[in-house]
């Protein structure tokens, strides 16, 4: 119970029993024939029902509860799905075939929190997804609580695992992969989330050493589920923030399912917290869709639809901001000119094809179109005072600068086009034996990027214009006039029209066997990857990389509940657009595909601890890097050397403790080392920009005992200052300045007015809800003042420069209103 009480810190705990929630399981019965078994009894205990003329059901049952369920029908053997644990509002899937010739068993391996995965691969509750607060709430947000995962940024969705970059990421929708817009640089830019966390409906994510069936990044594969519905449903978030709303449909002879969801989010509240005053006006909206049409017994179509439109809108004012020491305090004031317009527009279309061979084997076909519009367009006029505070109490002028001691301004100018279309066609297949499973896939992908880049950056110093770093400029101003054209500090010009063609498969093999009394499971496969890059005033280039990879996995028959993993594997990143663009914006066919060799081992020990589940898992991993392609981070902007002259090494280990610290409840803690260096062209190794060190999460969840339906949610995130805090154009062999610690908590508290155990009698206003919640949130709880950036201005007096940090968001109060139908 040690433990537990430090929470009361952050809220008063107060312990009470939970009551049970909801699950269902949902499918088509069929006979060996594959036809559809009508008047099927399946029943779970006092629970059951029956299938229909077309052989689908689905039951309820109770979630987090081990249950055994039953499939019966005369003149056919019984099936048994055992051992099944559901989370809550899960909807599983499960299509049996009845023979007449066996028992059919599919087990499920039971632990106190459930199903293991063998293969590394964490699952993550939809329903924790939804309500975990967040200043961007969703699938992101709770990435970042896990150990391994990183981001310095709470407006941003993008993160890094292991000492990658925001690039080595994998992201799947229901094996559909999915992609981000280009040319974001800052995180206020970015809006929405691709995922739409009101369809998900299963989350799965590995953080390194993944199968072989997952495509060809370095770091990490998200692997999201949309639901299939099974029934009628609407649900509705509404926040300060923005609001989003889902629809679910199921027509009558169960063929169509659909579900649709609706987005808009404002993030004035958020940026306007800063210590930049504008006049903001970021808006951004998508529309998603997931379909199912089940046109026979045998063969099933899905269809994915994504519209985005993110408007980023800034009229730029003032800026002002206190640092130093309590004994010589500093402040800069900048004053703006000028606006920024930045406008990203992406769509994306895609058709998956199921075919039903028969119960042992299963081909898809996957078609998809992703395109994406995207303009930066800004002037502006910088204007600064840098000096010392008056810190008298007394005097008129408290807080304002005295003694000024740098002033000077800069112009930004931008004006940027990316086009690029991206098609892909994709067949996998499964075909399963008993308990070995055979996987392969094949796809293409052509990608046609065309890309204007056009940007500069004009600085003046106490009225002198600074020149670009290069050794060709002397200025001995004011000494010796200098009368050469003004040229800007920084100027990128460059128009790039690229094409790439890439063929890639995979094949693998899994098994589970018994080794003495003991389980054994193994997954080895290989993939393959061909490329050809050319375009206008490009050399055409082509390239081809093999990726083995293999995890093991070995349960022993002990009374303690343990699970031993282990996973290798070459890791190939065939290099995308943005990673053939040197910093001078020029094209280089030549850059080969990032390597990393992967070792991960790790354990997973469920057991009880005050009668309650609770899980520890442990790993530790360490990935050898070579063909490196060296990049600056500056917010989320990412840009490559684009040259492969690097090597690098990441290492570290990592625990997670999950489980009932509440009854009823699930909350984790998570601690994290990590340690990730570089060797530029043979200079000796350096931090890389996502070298984090310590990372510390904490998700938890509570209710008050007398107030059952008042619940709280806290999350908490502690990492170490990572590089990033030099000054722009600084060699990183000279400048390995850190930025602060990062600290934040975010607090929910809703109270249910209407839910699943919270039901009302037809003559009362809230008997149509299913769900009917109230809320607030307060993100950054303590007020931290967090930094992504420094910006470095110059003493005129003493030639020093002073790291002025770019805070990020303060305490924000936001309110919340959750429905469905």
């Amino acid at each position: 119970m040690r433990f537990c009480k430090l929470f009361l810190l952050f809220f008063i705990t107060c312990h009470f029993n939970g009551r049970a929630q909801n699950a269902a399981i949902t499918g088509i019965v069929l006979n060996e024939r594959n036809v559809p078994l009508t008047d099927v009894n399946i029943s779970e205990g006092v629970l059951g029902t029956t299938t229909d003329k077309d052989g689908f059901y689905i039951l309820q049952i109770t979630a987090d509860t081990e249950t055994d369920i039953v499939f019966t029908h005369i003149g056919h053997k019984e099936v048994r799905l055992e051992n099944l644990i559901l989370t809550t509002n899960e909807t599983y899937e499960f299509n049996p075939v009845l023979r007449n010739d066996v028992i059919q068993v599919d087990g499920v391996t039971v632990t106190p929190r459930g199903e293991k995965e063998a293969s590394g691969i964490l699952s993550i509750s939809p329903e924790k997804i939804r309500k975990i607060p967040g200043a961007n709430a969703g699938v992101e947000n709770i990435l970042k609580l896990l150990p391994g995962v990183s981001s310095n940024n709470e407006l941003s969705t993008q993160y890094a695992v292991r000492g990658g970059n925001y690039d080595e990421n994998l992201v799947y929708i229901n094996e559909i992969e999915v992609y981000r817009p280009f040319l974001v640089r800052s995180a206020q830019q970015e809006g929405l989330s691709f995922v739409n966390s009101d369809l998900v409906q299963n989350v799965k994510f590995s953080a390194g050493g993944f199968q072989a069936k997952y495509g060809d990044k370095l770091s990490s594969v998200l692997d999201i589920t949309y639901k299939n519905p099974v029934t009628f449903s609407a649900q509705g978030d509404f926040s300060l923030l923005g609001a989003s709303a889902s629809l679910e449909t199921m027509s009558k002879n169960k063929k169509l399912s659909s579900i649709t969801g609706v987005r808009y989010r404002n993030n004035s509240l958020l940026v306007n917290s800063q210590q930049t005053t504008a006049n903001l006006n970021p808006s951004f909206t998508d529309v998603q869709s997931y379909l199912t049409y089940r046109i026979s017994n045998k063969f099933n179509l899905n269809f994915l639809g994504n519209l985005s439109v993110n408007n980023y809108r800034n009229e730029l004012l003032k800026r002002e901001t206190n640092f130093g020491t309590i004994d010589e305090p500093r402040a800069l004031v900048v004053f703006y000119e000028g606006r920024e317009n930045n406008r990203f527009a992406t769509a994306l279309g895609a058709v998956k094809g199921n075919y039903y061979l028969n119960d042992k084997t299963t081909l898809k076909l996957i078609t998809s179109l992703y395109h994406t519009t995207e303009e930066e367009y800004s002037d502006v006029i910088a204007s600064y005072e840098l000096g010392d505070v008056d810190s008298n109490l007394g005097s008129e002028n408290l807080g304002k600068i005295q003694n000024a001691r740098g002033i000077g301004s800069q112009f930004n100018r931008t004006r940027n086009d990316l086009d690029a279309l991206i098609f892909n066609v994709n067949h996998s297949g499964v075909h399963k034996n008993g308990n070995t499973v055979l996987e392969w896939g094949l796809k293409y992908t052509h990608e046609d990027i065309r890309d204007q880049f056009r940007e500069s950056e004009f600085i003046d110093s106490a009225g002198f214009s600074v020149r670009p770093i290069n050794p060709a400029f002397v200025n001995n101003q004011p000494e010796t006039p200098f009368n050469a054209p003004l040229l800007p500090f920084t100027g990128l010009n460059a128009t790039n029209f690229v094409k790439t063609n890439r063929f890639s498969g995979f094949a693998q093999m899994a098994t589970q066997k018994k080794w003495n009394t003991n389980d054994l499971y193994y997954n080895i496969g290989v993939r393959a990857h061909y490329w050809t890059v050319s375009g206008t005033n490009v050399e055409k280039v082509s390239q081809v990389v093999l990726s083995p990879r293999a995890q093991i996995a070995l349960k022993p028959d002990w009374d303690k509940d343990m699970l031993f993993r282990f996973s290798t594997g070459l890791y190939h990143q065939p290099p995308f657009y943005r990673e053939l663009r040197d910093l001078t914006g020029t094209i280089n066919p030549n850059v080969k595909a990032q390597k990393s060799l992967h070792f991960v081992l790790g354990n997973e020990y469920s057991f009880l601890l005050w009668n309650r589940p609770f899980t520890l898992i442990s790993e530790g991993y360490y990935k050898n890097l070579d063909n490196v392609n060296a990049y600056t981070l500056e917010d989320v902007r990412i840009r490559y050397a684009a040259d492969n002259d690097a090597t690098a090494y990441v290492y570290g280990a990592e625990l997670r403790l999950n489980g009932a610290f509440v009854p009823g409840t699930e909350s984790w803690v998570s601690l994290g080392y990590l340690k990730t260096e570089e060797n530029r062209n043979g200079r000796g190794f350096i931090a890389r920009p996502t070298d984090q060190r310590i990372k510390i999460g904490i998700l938890f969840q509570d209710y008050v005992a007398t107030i059952p339906d008042l619940k709280m949610y806290l999350n908490l995130v502690y990492t170490t200052g990572v590089p990033g805090g030099s000054p722009n154009n600084a060699d990183p062999y000279l400048f390995q300045n850190r930025l602060r610690d990062y600290r934040r908590a975010d607090l929910g508290i809703s109270y249910i007015f209407a839910g699943k155990d919270k039901t009302y009698a037809k003559n009362h206003w809230l008997y149509s809800f299913k769900e009917f919640s109230l809320g607030f949130e307060i993100f950054n709880l303590f007020n931290n003042p967090n930094a992504i950036t420094n910006t470095w201005v110059r003493d005129v007096d003493s030639k020093n420069e002073f790291a002025v940090p770019n805070f990020l968001t303060s305490r924000v109060l936001n309110l919340r209103l959750r429905v469905r139908l």
